[in-house]
């Protein structure tokens, strides 16, 4: 089956990078933060609208967002005084594939609904 082999492109990420990142996300606001940024894309999103639209104060913000960034989860650019967020899509595969590297013993079948769920559908 063909799907199996779709998180193979990449074996870019370690148990510890993986730990990392696992990490980064196993917190609320974090968690939140990421997943709004996957939500808006490759547009992403100024700090000071993440901070509000996740009602946390924009330095606590940063410290989050500083840590999943460090995790390989995001990126930062710089617009002026404003510094943009987006979800590191790369990072997120790595992740992914990391966790399903040994999936299901040999038996994509089993994988299929799996990576069906995560297929971005937009």
């Amino acid at each position: 089956m063909q799907l199996s082999h779709r998180f193979d492109i990449s074996r870019n990420m370690d148990q510890s990078a993986a730990l990392a990142a696992l990490s980064a996300l196993g917190q609320d606001t974090r968690l939140q933060a990421f997943r709004l940024l996957v939500k808006a894309g490759d547009e992403g999103m100024p700090a000071g609208e993440i901070a509000a639209r996740l009602a946390v104060p924009a330095n606590t913000l940063s410290t989050h967002l500083r840590i999943v960034e460090q995790a390989g989860l995001l990126r930062s650019q710089r617009e002026g005084r404003v510094i943009r967020y987006f979800a590191d899509f790369t990072g997120m595969r790595d992740l992914l594939a990391f966790l399903m590297e040994d999936c299901c013993g040999g038996r994509p079948e089993l994988c299929a609904p799996v990576i069906e769920a995560v297929t971005c559908r937009c």
